[in-house]
């Protein structure tokens, strides 16, 4: 588990505190990852948003342009078009707060500095394509599941994109976590490698929605838990009636590394310090890197990322501003510091929850 990461002062105390104390080794010589230095190097990327979190400055806080125009990566050859300023601010951000993130020494360099825990997560959600010579992260409530079903028509599993076919998200498909230690280095060495990502409260909210709202098994496992935890008199609940103040209660007391992967943070289920990504593609311009993707690891032309189902419930900006606005600043609040790493890592600006964008 990390620890909340402490507000820019608390670091600051942390950090003189422990001035001169030997950093324990790991097996191997590898460095174990501390998390009073993960948390140092939370706050140089973000001690702004950190600030802003705690102040509550966010209705004149507007992010980056992230996307470009669609059309405006090239199909051929896969590079993007020049002059594509908004894609390149994007690009630049992010790599920059990777970089001082992950910079950090105690920080892993590798999947195999890894507490095994962490390690275990991140190798069962590398997908393998050896035909393409690609890994891809899949994260939950990312497009996973559309990703998943190119992946089985590459391998010839499935004979188009388009089957109705209910996804069975473990056979046809290839986990580096199978593998052995030398095939899974050698494949983080010479492999392609990327991965998609999603707002984090965007992804968190179309999680609850879907898992809560349509999936029984779900509201058994967890919904029926969550309500006795955290509902006076809710013992008699099927789990189909969890509010999402209650799911922000329950993200808040669990431990993230015991948390199910579609809530999990998108950092620990990829863990972009130890595996270096070519490549990290955005929910938000969705087709457009996709495309790119196919394009880069030479897909065959006919593949072509799926149109969403039918039955998909987008979370618009009116669907945000509804929970966000009915739910208490608090919770909110303390939730975006143990998701701190997603929103800094990916460039995700925090959302507004002042009382004059709830007004709106």
């Amino acid at each position: 588990m990390f620890p909340r990461p402490p507000f820019p002062a608390e670091a600051r105390r942390a950090a003189a505190s422990g001035r001169g104390r030997s950093r324990p080794r790991g097996a191997g010589g590898g460095t174990v990852l501390l998390p009073s230095m993960l948390m140092f190097g939370v706050i140089l990327a973000s001690s702004g948003l950190l600030l802003m979190i705690e102040k509550g400055i966010l209705a004149e806080v507007k992010p980056p342009p992230l996307h470009p125009a669609a059309g405006e990566l090239s199909r051929r050859g896969g590079e993007e078009a020049p002059g594509d300023l908004d894609y390149e601010v994007l690009r630049d951000i992010r790599n920059r707060t990777i970089r001082a993130v992950c910079g950090q020494r105690a920080m892993p360099r590798s999947v195999w500095e890894l507490p095994a825990g962490q390690r275990r997560t991140v190798l069962r959600h590398l997908l393998v394509s050896d035909k393409y010579r690609f890994l891809y992260c899949y994260v939950p409530k990312v497009a996973c599941s559309n990703w998943k079903r190119i992946l089985k028509v590459l391998d010839g599993a499935l004979e188009s994109v388009d089957v109705k076919l209910k996804m069975d998200h473990k056979s046809d498909l290839v986990f580096l976590g199978d593998m052995k230690p030398d095939e899974i280095s050698y494949r983080l060495k010479n492999y392609y490698k990327f991965l998609f990502v999603r707002n984090p409260v965007e992804r968190l909210l179309s999680a609850y929605r879907n898992k809560f709202g349509e999936i029984k098994e779900y509201q058994q496992k967890y919904g029926v838990e969550i309500i006795r935890r955290y509902r006076k008199n809710g013992g008699n609940s099927a789990g189909d009636d969890v509010t999402f103040s209650e799911f922000l209660r329950y993200l808040l007391d669990e431990e993230v590394e015991r948390m199910n992967e579609h809530w999990m943070p998108i950092y620990n289920l990829c863990q972009p310090c130890a595996v270096r990504y070519d490549f990290i593609g955005s929910y938000e311009r969705l087709n457009a890197d996709a495309n790119y993707v196919l394009e880069r690891v030479q897909s065959p032309s006919f593949i072509r990322f799926p149109e969403r189902q039918s039955w998909y419930k987008p979370v618009t900006a009116q669907t945000l501003h509804y929970y966000l606005c009915n739910t208490q600043r608090r919770l909110i609040k303390e939730l975006l510091t143990k998701y701190i790493l997603d929103f800094s890592l990916f460039a995700y600006p925090l959302p507004n929850i002042t009382s004059e964008f709830c007004r709106q």
